[in-house]
């Protein structure tokens, strides 16, 4: 099976236009990733369902402006048990009124009740909503076969790995027997690649699972064999965590609203939590829904490009190696999570 997939990769690999070395490029300065992507077909963009959305709204800051930020949840097969229960709490309330308690400097900014597995609580815990599902650490994980059911998604996601590798498809076209580990070497895991719309890693035993990268959503979990509820949630607001892949379920990424977690005071606590004498500091959230449950006009619209597409492919290039005219040399690879999936909103077409 795995020859017979390779053979289709190549095929594709040798289809694909491949940019030209620094030395036979032409004067022309070569358009740098966020041109290539801008220039990308309107059918390249995915929309993100309403339902994997979700809107959390923060207390304004210290001038009064608003704060909100948008977390696109994971799709299926990854992590559905937390989902559900993320969609649970949303959607009874729960997490109205709770707090951001930890923002650890160059690690991630976490949230939850204030007395609910929290270092310095000081006071007794919110029940937690009926319904909530209990997951094993096996879920951590997935199935190639789940997660990539189809051939063409296969096919671009291990050429997507090798361009992220920074090699042209040519390379790729004279590979042959098992997977090549000259495109797939990752630090963490057998491989990395980028298909379905996100950072993925994998291993020789068809084992898949999304990675920690920037703005990426996990959560929250006391000692094994405890795996979280759901209740607690943190976002990565510094230099990947990779060594935490495969220990904590990751459920979402921030796609909106960012620098309203990241720029949060650091916490002196244990882990970065806040003390009891800097309660003051916590960010209280008002509000998280799920943006389907959202009236029609204030459903935030957001639509991310396709990891299948071409224009995937020739940004992801562009990014291992950077060719636009501040560069001088290009980097001949980039990490997994400096490949960014691009999203943006959009508005709906008003037919006159």
């Amino acid at each position: 099976m795995k020859n017979t997939l390779l053979v289709a990769v190549a095929a594709l690999a040798i289809a694909l236009p491949v940019t030209a070395p620094v030395s036979a490029q032409t004067e022309t300065p070569a358009p740098s990733p966020n041109e290539i992507v801008n220039m990308a077909a309107p059918e390249e963009w995915i929309e993100i369902p309403a339902e994997d959305l979700l809107v959390m709204t923060l207390a304004p800051d210290a001038d009064g402006n608003e704060r909100t930020v948008v977390i696109q949840l994971m799709p299926a097969p990854f992590s559905q048990g937390w989902v559900h229960n993320i969609r649970l709490f949303a959607r009874s309330g729960w997490y109205d009124g709770i707090s951001v308690n930890r923002v650890q400097d160059n690690y991630v900014t976490q949230w939850g009740d204030p007395n609910y597995d929290n270092p310095e609580a000081t006071g007794e815990a919110k029940p937690l909503p009926e319904g909530l599902k209990v997951m094993g650490e096996d879920e951590y994980v997935s199935s190639f076969r789940s997660a990539l059911p189809d051939l063409e998604t296969w096919q671009r996601a291990l050429l997507n790995g090798m361009i992220a590798g920074g090699l042209a498809p040519a390379d790729f076209a004279v590979s042959t027997g098992d997977w090549d580990e000259r495109f797939l070497k990752d630090r963490y895991a057998y491989g990395t690649i980028l298909a379905r719309g996100w950072p993925l890693a994998i291993s020789r035993e068809q084992a898949i699972w999304p990675v920690h990268c920037y703005g990426i959503v996990g959560v929250g979990r006391n000692y094994s064999p405890d795996t979280g509820s759901g209740a607690e949630l943190y976002t990565v607001i510094g230099h990947a965590p990779r060594h935490l892949d495969r220990n904590i379920a990751l459920v979402g990424r921030v796609i909106s609203g960012m620098e309203h977690l990241s720029s949060l005071p650091r916490g002196s606590g244990a882990l970065g939590f806040y003390t009891e004498e800097e309660a003051h500091k916590r960010t209280p959230i008002l509000s998280v829904r799920v943006a389907a449950d959202l009236p029609e006009d204030e459903r935030p619209l957001f639509e991310y490009l396709s990891t299948e597409g071409e224009t995937f492919a020739r940004y992801a290039e562009a990014r291992a190696n950077r060719r636009d005219p501040f560069f001088i040399v290009p980097a001949g690879g980039a990490d997994i999570c400096n490949i960014p999936v691009p999203v943006r909103t959009f508005e709906y077409a008003v037919e006159e």
